[in-house]
């Protein structure tokens, strides 16, 4: 796997570890990497049987580095290297009708604070009501509950892995029906 000294890989003990929680559920899954970073996730989620993967990766460096990566495993066919900041990916998947089974994200400890991802896609409706989103973050951030329904967290230490479903929780589905209504 090559690597890009500005991202921060997952570690390969805890990318082991999501995988063992996630097992069934990969098989044949359309599974989105945000922030991807190498690629190393989604990259997983294909070698475990996930039919095709999209990889969001803002640095140009760390985009070709996936790109190269998909290469070297021989699986240029089955990902997608999207190059855009996240919010802008998700809005043009949103509007491309994209739906995902598996959806894995480990931003910037500072953007989750300054941003709420699950919140746009939630909005663009990215992920299948049958789906389920992950997200890595450090213990002392606590993400949205607001958009979809938290169904367990994974302490490792720092780090926890957040498991939401897709299911969109009622006051979240008000809030679309009123923007609907504009």
């Amino acid at each position: 796997m090559i690597r890009c000294p500005e991202v921060r890989p997952l570690p390969a003990k805890l990318r082991g570890s999501l995988f063992n929680i996630l097992q069934a559920r990969v098989m044949d899954a359309f599974f989105l990497d945000g922030f991807a970073g190498t690629g190393s996730v989604g990259i997983e989620a294909l070698s475990r049987g996930a039919s095709r993967a999209v990889f969001i990766e803002a640095l140009p460096q760390a985009a070709r580095i996936i790109q190269a990566n998909l290469g070297r495993c021989q699986a240029e066919d089955l990902g997608l290297v999207l190059n855009q900041e996240f919010n802008r990916a998700v809005i043009e998947l949103g509007k491309k009708g994209v739906k995902f089974d598996l959806i894995f994200l480990d931003p910037p400890y500072q953007l989750l604070e300054e941003r709420n991802p699950l919140k746009v896609i939630r909005k663009r409706g990215i992920l299948k009501p049958s789906g389920l989103l992950v997200i890595r973050h450090h213990r002392r951030f606590s993400p949205s509950r607001e958009d979809f329904r938290l169904l367990r967290q994974v302490d490792f230490g720092d780090d926890l892995f957040s498991f939401y479903s897709g299911e969109v929780v009622a006051a979240a589905r008000n809030e679309k029906k009123d923007d609907d209504s504009d």
